[in-house]
């Protein structure tokens, strides 16, 4: 069956003969394993249930594992919008998910309770459902919604297409096939789309996927992790493939640095959602962990470039993936077609076939992609040359002593930095050798002049940090304008 005739039928198709051929298990939980044919028998009783209680979109709170998975799967299955709540996202945003996305039915967490009936859902048949009076419509052929945490406290609705996220999928499979892993450990949240389409791309390969609690895991929420516990799970399980954050690629370098890990089977880490300092990439080839850098974004359903076993550049995101159209515009911003973008909930869908990523970006003569920041991060210096701060942070961030940085210079002679160390009593001297010697290999005009340390770090709690770990620039800069102020008038 041709997967562009009919995604769902043929992504379906491919997991049943999956079910005839290989003896290897689907879903390895913490304290379950689903063989392909147990999943399949598992998503179509969902999906017949789904059918008998008219659920016409369907929200997800469960902690990650074939449980979660099973009912996303069987809505994917039977055509029913589906939203997943990232596990690290506050009372607020998903009370505001909840409302947002008109979902009439809600399988969740038994202690959330309270939020479920202050939402307005009623708890029957092990589950609990709201009657919706007038829903918000759809894009057409929405077959789940998205909600990324951004720069503000309220999550924006994505709607995507199952053609769309399929064909990512595909791609992803397609991508590191040649190394052929055959066991993928889930870290991140399946809420995060990226992770929930890495999960779809290693079904797609007839893989093992290993989806454990938090718990065996040591990872909660976006930011607290047990770095003990993670090194022992990896280094029992031996994943094949790993989907990271630049965070937690820089922790498993930590550990292995110190001989606390060693991921000999590991063939295939993807890792995107944030810059990737050249540092610490030169820190992960040195212990020889694959990296392979992409780069996207969720209205794109999440990879539109990434570097391949065959076809790696690194400092770059990447080529595009097969069905992606990259072009840059006047003013180097990155524009992405082919795409199929499904628009945003309750906005009037775009009359351009383009998505507008609000990323600078530019390509080498074989058509890598390199980015140069965010186009509204980006401030000019009293001298006008141009400087993107996520550059400066991930160089501070991803090398050493320092777990935040926030640079500012707008207008300025220099930058500034506020800090925040790994390690609470880590003295300033060390923070102050890390500047210094970022300092010696950046050009002169994107050193840092003066910098403070942070009394306490930028969290999602004090609303400085977003739950997937990006600054919240705006926030930052009004609570400590006067600090700042005082570092732009040190001149060294």
């Amino acid at each position: 069956m041709s997967p562009e005739a009919n995604p769902v039928a043929a992504f379906f198709a491919t997991l049943e003969a999956h079910a005839w051929e290989t003896l290897r298990p689907a879903l390895v939980g913490s304290r379950e394993t689903w063989s392909y044919a147990r999943l399949l028998q598992e998503l179509k009783a969902r999906a017949v249930w789904l059918r008998e209680h008219g659920v016409q979109r369907l929200a997800l709170d469960l902690p990650n594992g074939p449980e979660l998975l099973g009912w996303d799967l069987a809505a994917l299955h039977v055509g029913i919008p589906c939203v997943l709540l990232p596990d690290f996202f506050s009372a607020e945003q998903r009370a505001h998910v909840l409302r947002d996305s008109d979902a009439d039915f809600l399988l969740g967490r038994a202690e959330r309770s309270a939020e479920w009936t202050a939402a307005g859902f009623t708890e029957a048949d092990g589950a609990w459902r709201r009657p919706i009076a007038e829903s918000i419509p759809l894009p057409a052929r929405t077959a789940k919604l998205t909600y990324t945490s951004g720069t503000t406290g309220t999550p924006k609705g994505v709607c995507l297409r199952a053609a769309a996220l399929l064909r990512v999928a595909t791609n992803l499979e397609g991508a590191s096939r040649p190394l052929a892993p055959r066991r993928h450990q889930v870290l991140l949240s399946l809420g995060i789309l990226l992770e929930n389409l890495g999960v779809y791309a290693a079904l797609l390969a007839g893989a093992e996927v290993l989806v454990l609690d938090d718990a065996d895991q040591g990872i909660t929420g976006s930011t607290s992790i047990d770095w003990a516990r993670l090194a022992g799970c990896l280094q029992q399980r031996q994943p094949h493939s790993l989907i990271l954050m630049p965070q937690l690629l820089q922790g498993l370098v930590e550990l292995g640095e110190r001989g606390l890990l060693r991921l000999d089977e590991l063939s295939f880490a993807a890792v995107g959602g944030a810059p990737l300092s050249e540092a610490l990439q030169t820190r992960a080839a040195a212990l020889d962990l694959p990296v392979f850098q992409g780069y996207g974004l969720s209205e794109c359903a999440s990879v539109v470039a990434l570097n391949r076993p065959d076809a790696n550049r690194p400092g770059s995101v990447g080529q595009p993936l097969p069905h992606v159209r990259l072009r840059l515009a006047a003013d180097g911003e990155v524009l992405v077609g082919g795409v199929d973008f499904a628009g945003y909930l309750g906005e009037p869908g775009s009359a351009s076939d383009e998505v507008a990523t609000g990323d600078l970006g530019e390509f080498d003569a074989d058509g890598y992609l390199y980015l140069r920041g965010r186009k509204k991060h980006q401030f000019s210096l009293a001298s006008g040359r141009n400087v993107d701060p996520g550059w400066i942070e991930a160089e501070l961030t991803q090398g050493g002593p320092i777990a935040q940085a926030y640079v500012q210079g707008e207008g300025a002679r220099h930058l500034v930095a506020l800090l925040w160390p790994r390690q609470p009593d880590l003295p300033d001297s060390f923070l102050a050798d890390q500047v210094a010697c970022l300092n010696r290999r950046l050009p002169d005009y994107a050193r840092i002049g003066a910098w403070q340390r942070l009394a306490a770090p930028f969290t999602p709690a004090n609303g400085l940090l977003t739950a997937t770990g990006r600054l919240r620039r705006d926030a930052i800069q009004a609570q400590y304008a006067a600090l700042l102020s005082d570092l732009l008038e040190v001149y060294p």
